[in-house]
């Protein structure tokens, strides 16, 4: 097991660096420049030089990039953000943890919500709970994360006074912008589940577990459930990142001092080292919860992890064999 994590966490490093180069060369070949950006209508050429040369832009490209790349491997530094003159690493610090806590808050309510509705929509296959489940879970769906925001703020800031529009201080100010991006995924969750728990819940051992005696509750949540949630923890992984490089618009809609709110700024004023560095930690988000998500595959299902236990034996036994033949 922890060769395979050392694997994976290896192969992060070129999906980071091929990242990194991406979005390098699209901020070179994007139409304006930053230092016209900055310095606003009313300059003249040398402080147009000064400043491009204090950037570093007027640099070869390959040689700007492997600057930028030589300054994260040794230093962790992402540069200097054009318009406060702060470390890039400082400002996403600063921003990271609001984007990462609305993310942790929206999966939960997309697993709470989702995961209960396809064990209901699969126990009680084409019933009328079965297609009401699917009808509420598609209307989240289809309802767009900046809509439901805004219909959000109407209904319950505004017309209700029920929960704040705006800001981070208080929990009540997590719960609008938390189930904006927590319910629009929960169809796909809903439907993973179903299908998971339909195949499973027709096995022989399931009809083994029923002969013994066992309650309907104890035949669904120990024994179907558990063998059903592979294909399930591996979508909510997937929903985990989308949500967490998708909050662009719900933090800027509920006015939260998040990543996403940082990227829309420095998107508008053509500042290169924060859009790079911001894409870059959601890159690593990202490949992060993959490999959160395989290693969670060994403790949910024995048979993934038992794997990695008789592989290890193969190879103790090739050993063995080698050093019988040696002597």
């Amino acid at each position: 097991m922890i060769k395979y994590i050392i694997r994976r966490i290896l192969l992060m490093i070129p999906v980071m660096l091929g990242v990194v180069f991406i979005v390098f060369s699209i901020n070179q070949l994007s139409p304006g420049d930053p230092v016209v950006a900055l310095l606003g209508s009313n300059y003249t050429q040398e402080q147009y030089d000064a400043k491009a040369e204090e950037f570093g832009l007027d640099e070869p490209f390959l040689t700007q990039f492997v600057n930028y790349v030589k300054g994260i491997v040794t230093e962790f530094d992402l540069g200097t953000s054009y318009q406060t003159q702060r470390s890039v690493r400082d400002e996403i610090l600063e921003r990271f943890p609001a984007t990462l806590k609305l993310g942790l808050i929206g999966i939960l309510i997309t697993v709470v919500v989702g995961v209960p509705f396809g064990i209901v929509s699969a126990t009680k296959q084409y019933s009328k709970l079965d297609h009401g489940v699917t009808i509420v879970s598609l209307f989240f769906a289809s309802m767009p994360s900046f809509w439901m925001g805004l219909m959000a703020i109407l209904l319950f800031s505004l017309n209700l006074k029920l929960l704040p529009a705006t800001g981070t201080e208080t929990w009540r100010h997590w719960i609008l912008p938390a189930l904006t991006v927590g319910l629009s995924p929960v169809a796909t969750v809903t439907r993973i589940t179903r299908s998971s728990m339909l195949d499973v819940i027709r096995q022989d051992y399931i009809c083994t577990a029923r002969a013994k005696g066992l309650t309907e509750r104890e035949v669904i949540w120990k024994h179907a459930l558990r063998n059903a949630l592979i294909p399930v923890i591996t979508i909510v992984g997937m929903q985990m990142g989308l949500i967490m490089a998708g909050s662009v618009v719900v933090e800027a809609i509920f006015a939260i001092p998040g990543l996403g709110s940082l990227m829309m700024t420095a998107i508008n004023n053509k500042n290169y080292p924060v859009i790079q560095g911001a894409v870059l930690i959601l890159c690593f988000s990202i490949c992060f919860m993959n490999l959160l998500v395989d290693l969670i595959y060994g403790f949910v299902d024995p048979r993934i992890k038992a794997q990695f236990g008789t592989s290890k034996k193969k190879q103790g036994k090739k050993k063995e064999i080698k050093a019988e033949g040696a002597r």
